[in-house]
């Protein structure tokens, strides 16, 4: 790690040394912390969480144990004239951990969805101290940001705005999901998705095997017995089950009512209820995601990248990946509005635009 300001306890805390790190900036003027280091230089700190249970410690780090972005965010921070301590979460020392981060001006939580949990963690715990130290220093984001932003809840929350799917909706009951997946799959093919994690698995692209869809949404419902097509968003497999079937898999997962399953989930995408994320988002399938999607990558409301990708083999799979400068012609329309619609996607979320990462 490279020497800064800011003396911080439990080595075992701070991510491995990297040398393509920048030193930390020297402090302009001493003055005396609650640590004894003296410093005037503002000081960040950018939280990892490395999970030793997946390989590389989880699919969002590069080779040398980090996430992909993390580099480039602390050496951004200390060319602004502010110091950055990259420090991995570490579920056994707790306390120890929050207190060192009380040392710091501002915190930047990189830990994807799921993985505090998988380096069995608490992530109830993390978020309420999260949410404690937000009270009187800057996080980006806080953790009631992520619950609103980073779900696919949200895809519910924004399905009335120009870019939404109206016919959207959201399950946390076996109850909602038996009535509402049977009028939504008897209208038009679509994607469920659970809630936990990114990487495609539990997210199915569903279809009739009749391809008999009604003309008007809620004109029926589908039998328990017509049988789907479902292929599956992490490895694209296909497999072939009833609608009873596939409920008993989403709700209990493997079970002699959901019959035999290639998928390398477990189902049971709605276990521990709302409060645990055990959730289904049902939206409409859009064909045309064999084309790639556009990703727009933004500082606050403003666009700084343009990433699009094209899925080969799955969503957890590799990616054809083009890079675009914000200004590309190819989505200038596209940038404008978008631009234009954050305070209203903000207001539809239930945020304030200060918590805009």
């Amino acid at each position: 790690m490279s020497s800064g300001p800011v003396a911080i306890p439990a080595p075992a805390a701070i991510a491995d040394p990297c040398d393509v790190l920048l030193m930390q900036p020297e402090p302009k003027r001493a003055r005396r912390t609650h640590h004894g280091a003296e410093s005037t230089t503002l000081r960040a700190a950018l939280v990892e969480i490395y999970v030793p249970s997946l390989p590389g410690g989880g699919s969002d780090k590069t080779v040398d144990g980090h996430r992909f972005d993390s580099i480039p965010i602390a050496e951004g921070i200390r060319k602004t004239g502010m110091s950055c301590d990259l420090l991995r979460y570490d579920k056994d020392r707790h306390e120890e951990f929050f207190e060192a981060l009380g040392s710091f001006d501002a915190i930047i939580v990189r830990c994807n969805p799921g993985q505090i949990a998988a380096a069995g963690g608490d992530q109830r715990k993390f978020d309420e101290d999260m949410m404690k130290l937000s009270k009187t220093r800057p996080v980006w984001p806080t953790p009631d940001a992520m619950a609103k932003m980073g779900v696919k809840e949200a895809l519910c929350m924004i399905k009335g705005m120009d870019f939404g799917l109206k016919d959207t909706q959201a399950y946390f009951s076996a109850e909602e999901l038996a009535a509402g997946f049977k009028r939504t799959i008897a209208f038009q093919p679509r994607v469920m998705k659970q809630n936990r994690g990114s990487a495609g698995e539990g997210i199915w692209i569903v279809q009739l095997k009749s391809g008999e869809y009604c003309e008007n949404f809620g004109d029926r419902e589908a039998a328990d017995d017509e049988m789907l097509v479902l292929t599956e968003a992490c490895d694209n497999h296909m497999e072939e089950h009833t609608v009873a079937e596939f409920i008993e898999f989403c709700v209990h997962g493997r079970t002699e009512r959901s019959g035999k399953w290639t998928s390398p989930g477990v189902g049971r995408y709605l276990a521990g209820g709302r409060e645990a994320g055990g959730q289904l988002v049902d939206q409409r399938f859009l064909p045309r995601i064999s084309e790639g999607e556009a990703r727009f990558l933004m500082v606050g409301r403003e666009v700084y990248r343009i990433e699009h990708y094209v899925y080969i083999g799955g969503v957890g799979g590799e990616t054809k990946t083009t890079m675009y400068r914000p200004d590309a012609p190819e989505f200038a329309a596209m940038k404008v509005k978008l631009e234009a619609e954050v305070p209203k996607i903000m207001e539809a979320l239930g945020l304030p635009m200060s918590s805009l990462p």
